[in-house]
């Protein structure tokens, strides 16, 4: 019993370590969102104020420095979790560009149907 738990173990951590495998470097151009506050209102909520249900000035800003994830939203529609060292320290290097249009370059992944890119920078296109 011992060696089929440790076989399950040692094959568990195989396909763990083989998940970064199936990443791809990829540059990604769009708006950084707070992704729970635009997923729940796609319309209204891609700025930093928000309709939550009313008008909440800077909700954005307050989310994300509690730790609450950021996104890039593409002009096709598409929703890219920001994870690595930009969204590091409660998304320190990110707030400041919260609904600029930004390229960030880094590992992109399909994790459980959402897209996330890991990155450590971004390049500023516009404000």
């Amino acid at each position: 019993m011992r060696k089929m738990f440790a076989g399950f173990v040692v094959a568990a951590f195989v396909v763990a370590l083989g998940v970064p495998a199936f990443a791809k470097t990829e540059t990604v151009k769009g708006q950084i969102v707070d992704q729970t506050c635009y997923t729940k209102d796609m319309a209204n909520n891609k700025g930093v104020d928000h309709k939550m249900p009313a008008d909440t000035k800077d909700c954005a800003i307050a989310c994300a420095k509690k730790g609450a994830p950021l996104a890039l939203l593409t002009s096709e529609g598409k929703l890219y979790q920001i994870s690595g060292g930009l969204a590091a320290d409660s998304n320190a290097k990110l707030i400041p560009h919260i609904s600029h249009t930004v390229e960030v370059t880094g590992d992109v992944m399909d994790h459980d149907g959402k897209m996330m890119i890991a990155a450590d920078s971004l390049k500023m296109i516009s404000r």
